[in-house]
């Protein structure tokens, strides 16, 4: 069965919420797709902005730090995500290694730290992990403390020679703010993460908290029986038809980790397919919807933030040919929004905080017609009212 490029693109639209927006109580359905990173900070806010109609930062706070049905913690590829907290289950549980399947994409670089000490991963994550017990009784304020809270935490369950190795500073980023046992935490906190030993609590200003599950949320939410099963179902409807690598990718996984997890889809759920050329796999409840939606509208035209889950992908060239370009879109850090036209990407943008207002640059490949530089002006707008911002300046400019 053959999927044309479009077809493809409006399946993902769709999966992702992006062809139209959700009503108003849509906000666990849009968090629940696939998660919402939140890195760099807000970038779940734009996220949710951009697939649940009349949301405002407000509501998106009152759900996630005082109803709590949204959870922060750190998930696939151990980046900050937003999930509904129904779905630790999906978006956490599933991804505790098992062992031979480290390390993970985030836990490699802890090899000079485990050589320094002559201590193993499998030692480590053991005394890591009774350390966290501390934040079933105490929130911690930023993520520098979290680590040596933790590290001090778990000194006195480390060998007496192993000790002033320990506390020694260390021999990543910054020496004078922290020690070895405070970088083997940072690696450790994705695993802990996974077994909800520590979640993001409310945010202080610019700063974030951090505490356990059950003392956030004052108890576990119940299990997800498949959830190993679901977490593939949810990622192959927003990102299928795709590969086992694609998955992998997504994950951060070790590749052992990530085909088990694969094989946990009962295989009468998947179809193969193929896409300019070159087979896939995608969910079988989803063939009806590949052939009957509607292409992507051409006129449709959404901001969408940096990271959002939609460019979140390995076949990028599906909506953004340009290699030149792409690199301006995925670049190793400092990820600009993207202009999507058509479900494609039509452009860049950027905004920063001026006097307490935002400034907008809008950057279209393409000279932009009156319409859709009229278009541009009332996105702006409408994404600095969600901001609770008044809009300083709007510029578009074709690149």
């Amino acid at each position: 069965m053959e999927l044309t490029t479009p077809r493809v693109c409006a399946l993902r639209l769709h999966a992702h919420h992006l062809d139209q927006p959700l009503p108003a109580d849509g906000l666990l359905q849009a968090a629940g797709a696939c998660g919402l990173q939140n890195s760099p900070p807000g970038a779940w806010e734009t996220a949710a902005f951009n697939r649940v109609e009349g949301c405002s930062v407000c509501s998106l706070h009152t759900a996630l730090y005082h109803d709590k049905t949204l959870l922060q913690a750190w998930s696939w590829r151990g980046v900050p995500a937003v999930f509904p907290t129904r779905d630790a289950g999906v978006f956490l549980t599933p991804l505790c290694a098992r062992p031979g399947e480290d390390p993970w994409i985030y836990t490699k670089g802890i090899g000079l730290a485990l050589d320094f000490l002559g201590m193993s991963f499998e030692e480590l994550l053991p005394v890591v992990r009774q350390a966290c017990r501390c934040l079933d009784s105490e929130t911690v304020r930023s993520k520098e403390s979290l680590d040596q809270r933790l590290a001090d935490a778990a000194r006195d369950s480390l060998p007496p020679d192993k000790r002033p190795l320990w506390d020694a500073p260390t021999m990543y980023g910054r020496p004078d703010r922290q020690t070895v046992g405070g970088a083997v935490v940072s690696f450790l906190l994705r695993p802990c993460s996974f077994e909800g030993r520590v979640v993001f609590g409310e945010r202080s200003g610019p700063t974030p908290t951090f505490t356990s599950m059950a003392r956030w949320l004052g108890s576990l939410p119940p299990a997800v029986p498949d959830g190993e099963a679901e977490l593939v179902r949810r990622f192959l409807h927003c990102y299928g038809p795709a590969l086992p690598g694609d998955f992998a990718d997504w994950l951060g996984a070790s590749p052992a980790q990530a085909a088990r997890l694969w094989n946990a889809l009962p295989p009468e759920e998947a179809v193969n397919v193929t896409v300019e050329g070159k087979r896939r796999r995608m969910l079988a409840a989803d063939l009806t919807a590949a052939h009957t939606l509607p292409e992507p509208d051409p006129d449709r035209v959404l901001l969408l933030g940096p990271h959002d889950p939609y460019l979140d992908l390995r076949d990028r060239g599906l909506i953004l040919p340009d290699k030149k370009r792409q690199r301006a879109v995925w670049r190793t850090v400092g990820n600009p929004g993207v202009i999507l036209q058509g479900g494609c990407v039509a452009g860049i943008w950027r905004t920063r905080t001026v006097r307490n207002g935002l400034e907008l640059t809008l950057t279209p490949w393409e000279q932009p017609s009156p319409a859709l530089r009229a278009r541009l002006a009332e996105l702006a707008e409408a994404y600095a009212a969600f901001r609770l911002l008044p809009l300083h300046k709007c510029t578009v400019e074709a690149g």
